[in-house]
């Protein structure tokens, strides 16, 4: 077992000896004698197996792991004992109800448990049953009846909890799905064990405190009070971390009395999908209709097992039976109804046509019943005189009798006011008496009783008490007795006067008298606290004893009135129930004497009647004719429903319980498929639950109308599990804020009363609320309560709760999940197409959508008039008494039915015309709804680039209403809709722009082409362009010469390879071309502005987005300009940024309720702006700003709210600090009822956690501060102020400052141009800026020389240097400050010297005044020329390639459909993955790489080179080996083969995201994009069995190599210098690395020639270095070289001075060097540094 379970797989598979102790001490636990008594053997082993079963495999997850575990059972005890006792296990639960009671009865209250546990005994699953049922009974008596149906599974928890909880301290981690039935379970064990189930009750403020409370109740109740206690504790109860270690050090402090149980959900608890356990429940279900279609029972199974994947558990699968039987029955009630109602119309019609025959025949027998009817009628009137008289008499006496009973009433009134007289004076006092003493403090008894001998007083006053109550032993030993017992207050409290016999009240009389002062209260008071209340008790006593007295004559004698009075009162009653009969028996004598009567009058017209009847029969019997059809259709029909209504609920419940969570499209999928399954020609579920009638009350309500949001209405309505409303778009009003401070009472009230509760921005589930969605009810009698916080509330049946969330993904805890129904509002596409259509529709013709309504409306009432009539005519039919031929008001009415009937028919089939003509016209419209729904799914991306990006549905609304508004003349239908859409779509780009960054705004545009017109490119070319499709890849071992031969020869080295890609992917592209056309070609390819200069004979052949194809292959360098001119181009705009706005512009658009947010990049800051704006548009008072940070919270909410009321502006600044801080920020804006005039700053910087909800509902634009030089400096020059220039009037100080100020702009605005300015992004920011100014200003203090050196060690280390971690980017930082920092700064005299510092003529001036300085930097050139920073003059190549693969990058992760972190979605995985997973296919297609088999290198392998290379073969073919496992389990897990893993997970999420996943980088630091990563992986592992090959021949070295066939070409130089050293005899430490390109290292032993080197930054031709011109290409292949290592005191090849060393970098990205080497330079080496010049090794 500890061999296949590790740690690895799961952290509780922790197996440690201490389990074998409990494995033996186990075994104490049965009763050895009691086995089946033949085999002795066999039943001791079934007991270790039964115990080793409940050690080892109850912890194990997973149905294959408990296999695995079977197996190794089996395996042990039929090899070791041959014994097969395993097979007849199944059935055995060993349980302390069915242990032998030798010792007695079950173990009493408050006896510990024997020391190793209670003994258990074997029960079958039956007997089990029955025990549990029991236990089911009594748990139902006491706390609720829980609905358990005791299938298999249940009774093996049953009997493992019992296991447990029977054992001195025993624990239990349950961990599972929520809804597996944990909690039920546990609770039942623990009350059949008679012990006290303890949870902890969460409130609001549920705290550490609060649960050592609770702990601290547990350990006393164990402890102290001896009792059974099970602590439960579920994983929402631990709302602090600290809980759980509290629990831990109680566990491991080996607490023996409690037993503590936490529920946390993992995937533990094992749901196997016990087929039986589901069709058994279902059975139950069903088992009322007799016969149910086993085949119909599976498909609920077959539902529950395909939702398995979106979290559906046993739970959810018994909602799921409920919500079928609630609509099954009520659908099923409805139909029955409907059909009684046809047949009972139809059964009368036939029953007409056999009236008339009937007719006839009786005629003649009605003459003969005419006779005797009369004769009846006579004995009937004689019977009623008679009875008459009797009853008159009766009469009489029972007035009598009322008169008395009057006058006793009087009587006794007059006694009762009398007695009241007597007690008013007394009763109060002793009242009040009681109450003193009720409130004597249990502190002042104390105080009396701990007197030695007490005072006289006390002693007199506890005299006369102890007497009165009837103790006569009134010694102080007996007093203070009295005094100690408990509720000794109460007793006295509720004494009763009326029980003191004469002779004590007399001896107390005598008491009081003697003693007067003891009893008078001055005294008594002094004496004690306590003494003077029972001092006027004593009193008040004897007195109301003395008037009890008085009053006892009277009191007898009004007992004497009442019982004379309730005698009278019987007689009276006998005498009215003798009345009465006789009533009835005259009353009775009349019906008979009027029936008799009547029916001799009756037979009299029936014999004239039947003669006209027969008549009408005919022609009702004709006119019905067509009703009698159509009903008995309309009865087969509903006949045909009711045969198929069960399949019908089931899917309808099947929806309902399963698929609200679900996106429209996975819910129209599973729909479709289930429908499919069940054999149903269509299911309309809108059709199935609700009317059109109901819509439409919706609809007028406000609920949109597509098809998502009646669905999901459908879902609220019929759910019965709590609404967890998903809602970005806030459909719903809001109701109730979670964060009230009265939150708590308003779900009280709504509990108590039975109202609806939507709780709103709920951001998970508040553990108050578990009890409730869980309906935790408790029976009280006959009404439940539900437990509250800390509160215990009446539940209302009526009441319903609505949890609902704006924030799209919501964190559902997992054991919430069970428990509460997600319902996704998410606007979906064709959703919102519906919402913009009805928009466009009411501002375009709004009369076409109030005649379409009311239309509906009209026809809607028509088809219930109709209805209403049918169902009349039937009802009348079928409620019509007897003959239905002679009803003349039947048969009126029923003409009159059948005609409006007829009317209503024709005008329904007017309003169908009407309506499909109307529907005509709105879907002219379509276009512009379908395009504008489209635009906003395509922004609604960007928040996958950036987390600020995010827009809300409300302001796109906005937007698309203002588009309309744009009136234009006399266009018809089309031109109109045309000029909408395009001025929308002109909108949403500018409205959109202006929140992005500069550096998105290319993504956008280029994204937002390609979402709106994907006509414009052709299949594979959108892929091919971001590098996503694969090709046919070619193999990389023998491709390099082949594909270079097949291509023509212009094309440079360098781009070969991705024109042999654009040749794979686009073959017919390439074909129309001709690259074979040098004449044409070559021009193109050296034309500095290439994208606009397409050759004119292919450009009517080849598209827009082809030309950018032709870019990206053959000059990447121009791809940016080409990308922007095809996005201008196709989006008719003529620069891809917009205007850049002011803050002016932006505030007409503004509106109260909306937040404005301008998201800073760093280093910019619009305050002044707004100031000015403020000051404009307001007065300045009008407007506030906070700057946030810590401890701003508070004020911030004041202002906010002060603002709002008084209508003015509130800036809060730098929101990325207080990030955690602003839902409380968002809730407050959702409360604020603000003026007009009130308007809201918010300023930012991107923050990854920024809230989703605040960034939706703002309007948000960016501010960045302006690139270049110029605008630098003059930002630096506008923070300082005259003085910080002129200070000390020293112009060497200015001037210095003058080139700290460029020095700084250089540094910062290099950053444009990275990897080759700074190999990455450096913060150099204002705080250097101000520290630098301090240097310079104390370099200028003393009167001593300028110390530069000061100035360049600072600012190298500490400053500016500090940032930096790359030595090649120091390198840089070293030379501009030599070039900036030196003499010549201040070396005013000499002039000439004076150009030379800075790359641009400047004379700076001869004063120390900031305007002279500003007015120079005015004239610099408003666009940065590339030698300002020293780098190249073709760096806007380099710059252009790095920016349009970091746009092509971004591009890729917009084209993910799926964002990071989401739950397991078998189409999503399969289509965002299939490009990995067919590229790792085609890559391994002719290779053995995958199967072949590599031992570990051992190191005997003599030569360091040998050794390395056999090294990195073995760990290349391991780690494909390994990406090949890891691709393959994600590859099964996305067919279904196997289920996911957690690895699969982290590895889907990582490539899903488009990232490298992490096992993957861990071996090989390759590139992040994981396709380029699998095609670099494979091209290695197979270049370097090549290397392997030369390596044994011995040739390696003599060949030519090219280091980027190795994954760690730095290791194979290293493993070069020690077989130098070992060679040359010498220490490694004493070699250098040198290069050559003159020709052989002479001093060299071992040498290698390497080709394949890339250089950027400038040429060489192999003698020297030399400057890029404006044309130079950016990159360029370096010759052949070779390279090795030789003795430090050697000579290279180049002398030092005129050599500079350049790194050389693994990729173009320069993120690893792999070493360095001397090039020749002929001197000047700051120019080369500054340059940015380096080689790398060529993309593989």
């Amino acid at each position: 077992v500890r061999a296949k379970f590790t740690v690895d797989d799961y952290s509780h598979y922790f197996f440690t000896p201490c389990i074998l102790t409990q494995w033996v001490l186990g075994l104490f636990r049965y009763d050895l004698e009691g086995g089946s008594g033949n085999h002795p053997l066999d039943y001791m082993l079934e007991i270790v197996a039964y115990e080793a079963r409940r050690l080892f495999r109850d912890k194990i997850a997973g149905a294959k792991e408990l296999h695995v575990f079977d197996n190794i059972l089996t395996s042990v005890f039929q090899g070791d004992w041959g014994s097969d006792i395993l097979d007849n296990m199944a059935d055995n639960f060993y349980v302390t109800w069915g242990a032998r009671h030798i010792s007695g009865p079950r173990v009493a209250l408050g006896q510990p448990l024997p020391p190793h546990g209670k003994p258990l005994g074997k029960l079958n699953s039956a007997d089990l049953k029955d025990v549990i049922k029991k236990g089911l009974i009594h748990y139902g008596r006491d706390n609720q009846n829980l609905d358990i149906l005791l299938f298999q599974e249940v009774l093996e928890y049953m009997s493992r909890i019992d296991r447990v909880l029977s054992f001195p301290g025993g624990s239990l981690l349950l961990a599972g799905r929520s809804g597996v039935g944990r909690r039920t379970i546990t609770s039942l064990v623990s009350h059949m064990h008679g012990a006290v189930l303890f949870s902890p009750k969460i409130s609001r403020g549920y705290e550490l405190k609060q649960f050592k409370n609770d702990l601290k109740h547990v350990l006393h109740l164990a402890g102290i009070e001896a009792q059974q206690v099970v602590l439960l504790l579920e994983d929402y109860q631990f709302v602090h971390p600290t809980f759980l270690e509290m629990i831990n050090s109680l566990l491991s402090s080996g607490i023996p009395i409690t037993r503590i149980f936490e529920c946390i959900p993992e995937m533990l608890f094992s749901e196997t999908s016990d087929e039986e356990k589901y069709s058994d429940k279902k059975r139950k279900e069903e088992n009322k209709k007799n016969s149910v279609d086993p085949d119909f029972l599976k498909s609920f199974l077959l539902i529950h097992e395909s939702c398995k994947v979106h979290g559906a558990t046993p739970s959810r699968y018994m909602t799921f039976l409920h919500v079928y039987s609630a609509i099954s029955s009520s659908k099923k009630k409805e139909l029955l109804k409907r059909q009684s109602h046809l047949q009972a119309g139809v059964s009368k019609l036939n029953e007409a046509k056999a009236l008339v025959d009937e007719l006839n025949r009786r005629a003649g027998e009605q003459s003969v019943l005419l006779k005797t009817k009369q004769e009846e009628a006579d004995a009937a009137l004689q019977e009623i005189t008679v009875s008459m008289q009797d009853a008159s008499e009766q009469k009489t006496e029972l007035e009598r009798l009322k008169h008395k009973i009057a006058e006793e009433v009087v009587k006794i009134e007059e006694r009762k006011n009398k007695i009241d007289d007597e007690l008013k004076e007394v009763r109060p006092l002793v009242s009040e008496a009681k109450l003193a003493v009720g409130n004597i403090k249990p502190e002042s008894l104390s105080e009396i009783r701990s007197l030695r001998m007490p005072p006289d007083v006390i002693r007199d006053i506890l005299e006369g008490v102890l007497r009165l109550m009837g103790i006569f032993d009134t010694s102080w030993v007996s007093m203070k007795s009295f005094l100690a017992k408990r509720g000794v207050r109460e007793d006295i409290a509720t004494f009763d006067a009326r029980n003191i016999p004469k002779e004590i009240r007399e001896s107390v009389e005598e008491l009081l008298f003697k003693n007067k002062g003891s009893f008078d209260p001055k005294n008594a008071k002094r004496a004690s606290t306590a003494a003077a209340p029972l001092a006027a008790w004593v009193k008040a006593n004897v007195q109301y004893s003395h008037v009890l007295e008085r009053i006892q004559p009277l009191e007898t004698e009004q007992a004497g009135l009442e019982s004379n009075l309730k005698k009278t009162e019987d007689r009276k009653r006998k005498l009215e129930e003798l009345l009465n009969s006789v009533g009835q028996k005259v009353s009775e004598l009349k019906e008979r004497f009027q029936s008799r009567t009547s029916e001799a009058a009756k037979l009299e017209a029936e014999v004239s009647k039947a003669q006209e009847t027969i008549k009408a029969a005919e022609v009702l019997i004709n006119q019905l004719n067509r009703e009698h059809k159509r009903w008995n259709a309309q009865v087969v029909e509903i006949t045909e429903e009711l045969a198929t209504l069960p399949k019908r609920a089931q899917l309808a419940a099947a929806f309902i319980t399963y698929l609200s969570a679900a996106p429209e499209c996975l819910r129209k999928t599973c729909l479709e498929e289930w429908t499919k399954s069940a054999g149903l020609e269509k299911f309309d579920l809108r059709r199935f639950l609700c009317t059109e009638s109901e819509q439409l009350i919706w609809k007028s309500e406000g609920l949109p109308s597509d098809d998502l949001s009646i669905e999901n209405a459908l879902v609220i309505l019929q759910s019965r599990v709590c609404p967890f409303l998903i809602d970005p778009s806030s459909f719903f009003a809001t109701i109730k804020n979670v964060k009230d401070s009265n939150f708590i009472t308003a779900l009280e009230l709504a509990v108590r009363f039975g109202k609806t509760l939507i709780i709103q921005e709920v951001d998970g589930v508040e553990p108050v609320l578990y009890p409730l969605l869980r309906r935790d009810l408790v029976a009280q009698g006959p009404r439940y309560v539900v437990q509250i916080g800390d509160k215990i509330i009446d539940y209302n049946e009526e009441f319903r709760l609505f949890l609902s969330t704006r924030n799209p993904n919501p964190f559902i805890p997992p054991d919430a999940a069970s428990i509460v129904t997600e319902v996704n509002f998410t606007t979906t596409r064709s959703g919102l197409r519906g919402q913009l259509l009805a928009l466009t529709i009411q501002h375009e013709k709004p009369d076409l959508e109030e005649q379409k309504t009311k239309l509906l409306q009209e026809e809607e009432d028509k088809k219930i008039q109709l209805a209403k009539l049918e169902e009349s005519l039937l009802e009348t039919l079928a409620t019509s008494q007897g003959n239905i031929l002679e009803n003349k008001d039947l048969i009126e009415s029923l003409n009159q039915t059948k005609s409006s009937s007829a009317l209503i028919q024709e005008s329904l089939e007017e309003s169908y015309k009407l309506q499909i003509s109307l529907d005509h016209e709105r879907d002219a419209y379509l276009p512009l709804a379908e395009s504008a729904s489209k635009m906003y799914f395509i922004i609604s991306d960007l928040s996958k680039i950036n987390n600020m990006y995010r827009f809300s549905l409300a302001a796109f609304l906005r937007l698309f209403q203002r588009a309309l508004q744009n009136k234009q003349d006399s266009e018809n239908m089309e031109q109109r809709i045309q000029s909408l859409i395009s001025s929308l779509k002109h909108m949403v780009y500018e409205y959109i722009c202006r929140c992005l960054f500069k550096a998105d705004q290319l993504m956008f545009a280029l994204h937002f082409v390609r979402g709106m017109h994907p006509e414009l490119f052709q299949e594979n070319e959108w892929d091919t362009f971001t590098g996503v499709v694969v090709g046919d890849m070619l193999r990389k071992a023998d491709s390099q010469q082949r594909i270079r031969d097949q291509l023509p020869s212009w094309i440079d080295q360098e781009r070969s390879w991705a024109v042999a890609m654009l040749k794979i992917a686009l073959p017919s592209l390439y074909q129309t071309l001709c690259f074979e056309d040098v004449a044409l070609w070559r021009p193109y390819c050296h034309n500095s502005m290439c994208e606009q200069e397409f050759p004119s004979s292919l450009a009517k052949k080849v598209s827009l987005f082809q030309q950018v194809l032709v870019v990206q292959a053959l000059r990447p360098d121009r791809l940016q300009s080409a990308m922007a001119l095809f996005a201008c181009k196709t989006l008719g705009l003529k620069e891809l940024s917009p205007l850049p706005l002011n803050l002016k512009r932006l505030y007409k658009e503004t509106l109260e309720i909306e937040p404005i947010l301008i998201i800073i990049s760093p280093g910019a800051d619009p305050s002044q702006e707004l100031q000015e704006l403020a000051n404009a548009e307001r007065s300045g008072e009008c407007y506030h700003q906070v700057a946030m940070g810590q401890g701003q919270a508070d004020l911030a909410i004041q202002m906010l709210k002060e603002c709002a009321r008084n209508g003015d502006w509130l800036c809060l600044k730098n929101l990325h600090l207080v990030v955690s801080w602003l839902p409380v920020l968002e809730k407050e804006l959702n409360t604020l009822q603000p003026k007009d005039t009130f308007r809201l700053w918010l300023t930012a910087e991107v923050h990854p956690n920024f809230t989703p909800i605040l960034l939706q509902s703002s309007l948000k634009i960016t501010y960045e501060s302006p690139p270049g030089l110029k605008k630098n400096l003059m930002r630096t020059y506008e923070s300082w102020t005259p003085e910080q220039i002129s200070k000390k009037d020293n112009i060497h100080r200015a001037h210095a400052l003058f080139s700290f100020a460029w020095f700084h702009a250089a540094c910062q605005e290099r950053r444009n141009y990275i990897p080759q300015g700074w190999t990455k992004f450096y913060e150099f920011s204002l705080s250097d800026l101000r520290a630098g100014y301090n240097i310079i200003d104390r370099l200028f203090d003393g009167t001593k020389d300028v110390q530069w050196e000061f100035v360049h060690g600072l600012l190298e280390n500490a400053i500016y240097g500090g940032r930096i971690d790359n030595y090649f980017d120091l390198r840089v930082l070293q030379s501009y400050l030599k070039q900036f920092f030196n003499s010549s700064v201040i070396d005013v005299l000499n002039q000439k010297n004076k150009k030379s510092i800075f790359p641009y003529s400047i004379s700076l001036p001869k004063s120390c005044s900031i305007l002279d300085y500003r007015a120079i930097i005015e004239k610099l050139p408003e666009n940065d020329k590339p030698s300002f920073f020293g780098l190249p003059a073709n760096i806007a190549r380099s710059s252009q390639r790095m920016i349009s693969s970091q746009v092509i990058s971004q591009l890729r992760i917009l084209g993910r459909s799926v964002t990071a972190g989401s739950k397991f979605d078998r189409e999503i995985w399969s289509n965002e993955l299939s490009p990995v997973l067919n590229l790792w296919k085609k890559l391994n297609q002719n290779s053995s790489l995958i199967h072949q088999k590599v031992s570990p290198p051992n190191d005997r392998q003599g030569s360091p080179i040998l050794s390395f290379i056999v090294l990195e073969q073995f760990n290349a073919i391991r780690l494909v080996q390994s990406v090949h496992q890891s691709l393959a389990a994600l590859s099964k897990v996305i067919r279904g083969t196997t289920l996911l893993s957690s690895e699969v997970q982290k590895l889907a999420s990582a490539l899903l995201n488009q990232k490298c996943p992490l096992t993957w980088q861990s071996k090989w630091e390759g590139p992040e994009d994981p396709l380029q990563y699998l095609r670099g992986l494979v091209a290695r592992a197979l270049a370097i069995q090549n290397w392997v090959d030369k390596a044994e021949k011995q040739d390696l070295l003599s060949d030519t190599l090219d280091l980027s066939e190795l994954f760690h070409p730095d290791t194979f130089l290293n493993a070069l210098r020690q077989e130098t050293a070992r060679a040359m005899g010498r220490s490694v430490d004493s070699l250098k690395f040198v290069a050559s390109w003159k020709g052989r290292l002479q001093e060299a032993k071992l040498q290698i020639k390497i080709s394949g080197l890339f250089l950027e930054g400038c040429s060489f031709d192999g003698n020297r270095l030399s400057e890029n011109q404006h044309d130079s290409p950016s990159v360029s292949s370096v010759l052949p070289c070779f390279m090795g290592w030789i003795p430090q005191d050697a000579y290279g090849p180049y002398s030092p001075d005129e050599c500079i060393s350049l790194p050389i970098y693994t990729s173009a990205e320069r993120d690893r060097v792999v070493t360095n080497i001397d090039v020749p330079c002929g001197g000047n080496q700051d120019q080369w540094i500054q340059c940015g010049a380096a080689l790398f090794l060529k993309n593989q």
